[in-house]
């Protein structure tokens, strides 16, 4: 029997005075991948926003449980420390910040440890071959003048390195080639195992055509209104979502 990682229940957020999400109720299992597709507009990246208590948005009922541990009201940082782990859709560059000492010190305050630099170094350069990035990035400003493929890479590595509980990956395939699509869904699946589960949030059947997917939910004005298998991501890749929004 798989057990529980993430449990929402009754989620309502609101943000800027709006009502966004409107009594979400959403299982993930360890081992498993699930994915929330959606118009534009409908409470997608708020959903994920939430889970890691963005404090832009403001959950008025409901509750979040992860891995045992109600996080409804907690502190960002400290559900990131607690395991989950967010990628972003328009990732930030940081000057003067190598990409290694940025995730020397992002593991180093996951684990509350020092980090092995030489070792640590070692393990970056496998990862990056295995995505096929450019080794040298490794002593580079954070995403500094890096392309939109090269930014996103750049997220799963992060992913990789900081071997979350649960990754939620909120639009990494926007904007990218079918060559860098396809190195994402390779990081996930380097990522995935039966320990921890990847939420993927997505307008691109792409990404999932390389990976196994336990469920599919779509999302309509803040409200999941269908749970399926892969086949529905098909079928919205076919038909879009009009039947859904009524």
């Amino acid at each position: 029997m798989k057990q529980n990682l993430l449990n929402i229940t009754n989620l309502h957020v609101t943000a800027g005075g709006k009502d966004i999400l409107n009594g979400i109720d959403l299982k993930i299992n360890k081992g498993e991948i699930h994915v929330i597709m959606g118009p534009n507009g409908s409470g997608k990246t708020t959903t994920a926003n939430a889970i890691l208590n963005n404090p832009m948005y403001e959950k008025t009922e409901g509750s979040i449980i992860f891995d045992g541990e109600d996080i409804t009201s907690s502190k960002t940082d400290e559900i990131a420390r607690k395991g989950v782990f967010m990628s972003f859709q328009l990732p930030e560059e940081i000057p003067g910040i190598t990409v290694t000492n940025f995730l020397k010190y992002a593991k180093s305050k996951q684990t509350n440890e020092p980090v092995k630099i030489f070792s640590f170094k070692n393990e970056l350069k496998k990862y990056m071959e295995e995505l096929n990035m450019n080794p040298n990035n490794m002593e580079r400003s954070l995403n500094v003048g890096f392309s939109g493929g090269e930014k996103k890479k750049n997220e799963i590595l992060q992913m990789l390195v900081l071997n979350p509980k649960l990754a939620i990956l909120d639009e990494t395939d926007s904007g990218l080639d079918v060559d860098a699509i396809n190195t994402v869904s390779k990081g996930i699946q380097m990522f995935k195992n039966e320990n921890n589960a990847v939420l993927i949030i997505t307008h691109n059947t792409k990404i999932l055509k390389n990976l196994t997917v336990d469920y599919v939910h779509i999302l309509v004005d803040g409200k999941i209104v269908k749970t399926g298998s892969q086949e529905l991501a098909k079928e919205i890749e076919e038909n879009g979502y009009s039947k859904y929004k009524n």
